[in-house]
Protein backbone atom coordinates (compact mmCIF):
# COMPACT_ATOMS: atom_id res chain seq x y z
CA UNK A 1 0.00 0.00 0.00
CA UNK A 2 0.96 3.61 -0.84
CA UNK A 3 1.02 6.58 1.01
CA UNK A 4 1.37 9.79 -1.52
CA UNK A 5 3.70 9.19 -4.02
CA UNK A 6 5.91 6.99 -1.81
CA UNK A 7 5.71 3.28 -1.31
CA UNK A 8 4.80 3.15 2.38
CA UNK A 9 8.31 1.34 3.69
CA UNK A 10 10.23 4.66 1.99
CA UNK A 11 7.95 6.95 3.58
CA UNK A 12 9.08 8.96 6.92
CA UNK A 13 5.76 10.39 8.33
CA UNK A 14 5.74 12.66 10.99
CA UNK A 15 3.21 13.13 13.45
CA UNK A 16 2.87 16.08 14.79
CA UNK A 17 5.28 19.28 15.49
CA UNK A 18 4.89 22.33 17.46
CA UNK A 19 6.53 25.33 16.02
CA UNK A 20 6.18 28.67 18.26
CA UNK A 21 7.27 32.02 17.36
CA UNK A 22 7.99 34.71 19.51
CA UNK A 23 10.27 38.07 20.56
CA UNK A 24 8.20 39.42 17.23
CA UNK A 25 8.52 36.78 14.80
CA UNK A 26 5.21 35.80 15.15
CA UNK A 27 4.33 39.30 13.68
CA UNK A 28 5.60 37.72 10.02
CA UNK A 29 3.02 34.63 10.69
CA UNK A 30 0.19 36.44 10.96
CA UNK A 31 0.65 37.42 14.35
CA UNK A 32 0.38 33.45 14.98
CA UNK A 33 2.29 31.98 17.69
CA UNK A 34 1.59 29.06 17.80
CA UNK A 35 1.12 26.18 14.77
CA UNK A 36 0.77 22.39 14.77
CA UNK A 37 1.28 20.60 12.04
CA UNK A 38 1.78 17.83 10.16
CA UNK A 39 4.24 17.69 7.72
CA UNK A 40 3.87 16.36 4.31
CA UNK A 41 5.02 12.67 3.36
CA UNK A 42 9.03 12.71 1.84
CA UNK A 43 11.23 9.95 1.11
CA UNK A 44 13.72 11.18 3.90
CA UNK A 45 13.69 12.43 7.24
CA UNK A 46 12.69 15.76 7.60
CA UNK A 47 15.32 18.01 8.82
CA UNK A 48 15.94 21.73 9.94
CA UNK A 49 16.89 22.39 6.45
CA UNK A 50 13.83 21.21 4.52
CA UNK A 51 11.61 22.76 7.63
CA UNK A 52 12.74 26.30 6.72
CA UNK A 53 11.98 25.77 3.26
CA UNK A 54 8.53 24.59 4.08
CA UNK A 55 7.70 27.31 6.60
CA UNK A 56 8.55 29.94 4.26
CA UNK A 57 6.55 28.29 1.56
CA UNK A 58 3.20 27.72 4.00
CA UNK A 59 3.42 29.34 7.28
CA UNK A 60 5.51 33.10 6.44
CA UNK A 61 3.44 35.45 5.48
CA UNK A 62 5.33 38.80 5.29
CA UNK A 63 8.77 39.47 4.86
CA UNK A 64 10.82 36.69 4.50
CA UNK A 65 14.23 38.41 5.35
CA UNK A 66 13.59 39.51 8.42
CA UNK A 67 13.53 35.40 9.65
CA UNK A 68 15.49 33.80 6.78
CA UNK A 69 19.28 34.30 5.05
CA UNK A 70 20.23 32.22 2.45
CA UNK A 71 18.60 28.66 3.43
CA UNK A 72 19.09 29.22 7.07
CA UNK A 73 17.10 32.01 9.66
CA UNK A 74 19.20 35.11 9.63
CA UNK A 75 20.84 36.19 12.59
CA UNK A 76 19.37 37.09 15.41
CA UNK A 77 16.68 34.43 15.47
CA UNK A 78 17.46 31.95 18.20
CA UNK A 79 16.15 28.63 17.52
CA UNK A 80 15.73 25.97 20.16
CA UNK A 81 14.93 22.24 19.35
CA UNK A 82 12.88 20.91 22.42
CA UNK A 83 13.95 23.72 24.49
CA UNK A 84 18.15 23.05 23.42
CA UNK A 85 19.76 25.68 21.62
CA UNK A 86 19.85 24.58 17.80
CA UNK A 87 23.67 24.97 17.49
CA UNK A 88 23.92 21.66 20.15
CA UNK A 89 21.92 19.38 18.15
CA UNK A 90 23.16 19.96 14.47
CA UNK A 91 21.67 23.19 12.99
CA UNK A 92 20.11 22.64 9.67
CA UNK A 93 21.18 19.15 10.08
CA UNK A 94 19.12 18.48 12.75
CA UNK A 95 16.83 15.36 11.73
CA UNK A 96 13.46 16.13 12.79
CA UNK A 97 11.61 13.90 15.52
CA UNK A 98 7.66 12.78 15.71
CA UNK A 99 6.39 15.37 18.79
CA UNK A 100 9.42 18.03 18.06
CA UNK A 101 9.01 21.84 19.38
CA UNK A 102 10.56 24.14 17.70
CA UNK A 103 10.90 27.69 18.92
CA UNK A 104 11.76 30.42 16.75
CA UNK A 105 12.96 33.99 19.23
CA UNK A 106 13.88 37.12 17.69
CA UNK A 107 16.09 38.86 19.51
CA UNK A 108 16.16 42.04 17.43
CA UNK A 109 13.65 44.56 18.22
CA UNK A 110 13.80 48.22 16.52
CA UNK A 111 14.23 51.30 18.79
Amino acid sequence: MGGGNFPMNLCKISVLHCFHFRGGAEFLFDGVKKHQVTLPCQPEPWDIRNLLKWIKQNLLKERPELFMQGESVRPGILVLINDADWELMGELDYKLQDQDNVLFISTLHGG
